[in-house]
């Protein structure tokens, strides 16, 4: 609870100019945090907390490789910057892709975990990516391939905890 509801509080934000002062003072709580933990045994597991996201940029473009085709589904690549603005590790978000008409009435919502969204590359690079979460000030470029109906005009993208 303690690490759940304090910590995030008390953690600075990257695009936050936080002083030396504040950085030191969360650095020496994280170490009475982590001794504590060992100490009674808690399980050190990263914070969920939904305002450390930030979606830095968000583009949707037509796949290059299908126009030359017959009848080409409209695949297109959403490529979505996400970062963990907060100094400390966070579970990964879902990914939710909606889709919309001219009158941004949703067609089509597309949900992606962080498993189907994380570049593979990370993911080689971190096999335990889902139990240690994003770490501290950490940002993601991913790239994920869209089949788009003929209808769609506009597009959202958000970042959200299912819950359970």
């Amino acid at each position: 609870m303690f690490r759940q509801t304090l910590l995030p509080t008390l953690a600075p934000f990257s695009d936050n100019n936080s002083n030396r002062f504040s950085q030191r003072a969360f650095f020496v709580l994280q170490q009475i945090d982590r001794k504590l933990c060992s100490a009674l045994g808690c399980v050190d597991r990263p914070v969920s907390d939904f305002s450390t996201w930030k979606i830095t940029a968000a583009s949707l473009a037509l796949n290059k490789a299908q126009e030359g085709l017959q009848n080409p589904s409209k695949q297109s690549i959403l490529q979505v910057d996400i970062q963990n603005r907060l100094a400390l590790a966070v579970l990964w978000p879902s990914l939710e892709v909606s889709l919309t008409d001219a009158e941004e009435s949703i067609i089509q919502t597309i949900t992606f975990s962080p498993a189907e969204w994380i570049p593979s590359q990370f993911q080689e690079l971190h096999p335990d990516f889902l139990r240690s979460g994003a770490p501290a000030l950490e940002s993601i470029h991913a790239e994920l391939v869209i089949t788009l109906a003929d209808q769609v005009a506009g597009y959202r993208v958000r970042l959200f905890y299912p819950s359970h």
